[in-house]
């Protein structure tokens, strides 16, 4: 008896009859294996008269591997944006002085009050460390009128004010005008102190101030006059 099993790879020819009871009854039974392993089943024919049998080969499959995705989570953070140093106010007593106009405006509706005036650059480390004191004392003297002015935003009413150093303070009180001028660092902030308290003393002045440096407030409004008296 000549058995025959066909497997991938060819035939197999077996003479002996013998090989057939190696093959256990169970054969015929579903091999349970695990998910991973997959099974091909081969005919085993035979040239005597019993049936063929069924046999299941198990065949070793490898499950692919899952590809681990990659996720960059960018977290955007808003930020609100800080005031720059020179943009801080300590109150309603300080205020940014940003043209010529502004700063006559400023003196004459200051009336009787002492307008202490700094002059300042934003690039100037002097007036950066001298800066916290100078919002502390106002905070201290809110009867006092503090104008902050931009050098680099009024450099041709800075010049007109004789201002070459930074920083750089002008004292003023109503028809007194000009009381004082001078550069002060932090580390002579004293100097600030001093004149405040030669100048913020009890007093009446009568009538608006009447010059600012080199500045004339009465040529300024006799101009607006003209100009008005023309234009009617």
């Amino acid at each position: 008896m000549a058995v025959v099993i066909r497997l991938c790879g060819g035939l197999l020819d077996f003479s002996s009859s013998s090989f057939l009871t190696s093959f256990p009854s169970s054969c015929s039974q579903p091999i349970l294996a695990p998910p991973h392993r997959r099974f091909c089943k081969r005919v085993i024919s035979s040239s005597v008269s019993s049936p063929p049998t069924e046999e299941f080969v198990p065949q070793i499959g490898f499950k692919p591997r899952r590809r681990l995705t990659s996720f960059k989570v960018q977290a955007a953070v808003t930020e609100t944006e800080k005031p720059k140093w020179w943009e801080k106010n300590a109150g309603p007593n300080m205020i940014d002085i940003h043209s010529t106009q502004e700063f006559l405006n400023a003196l004459s509706q200051a009336g009787d009050k002492l307008v202490i005036v700094e002059f300042y650059g934003t690039w100037c480390a002097s007036c950066r460390a001298l800066f916290p004191k100078l919002c502390r004392t106002a905070e201290e003297h809110p009867d006092i009128l503090f104008l902050k002015v931009n050098f680099d935003e009024n450099k041709p009413m800075c010049k007109n004010l004789n201002v070459k150093v930074l920083p750089y303070f002008h004292f003023y009180r109503g028809a007194d005008g000009q009381l004082e001028s001078f550069s002060c660092s932090l580390a002579k902030f004293q100097k600030i102190k001093d004149a405040i308290q030669l100048h913020n003393t009890a007093r009446c002045s009568i009538g608006p101030p009447t010059g600012v440096g080199d500045v004339n407030l009465e040529s300024l409004s006799a101009a607006k006059d003209k100009v008005a008296g023309s234009s009617s």
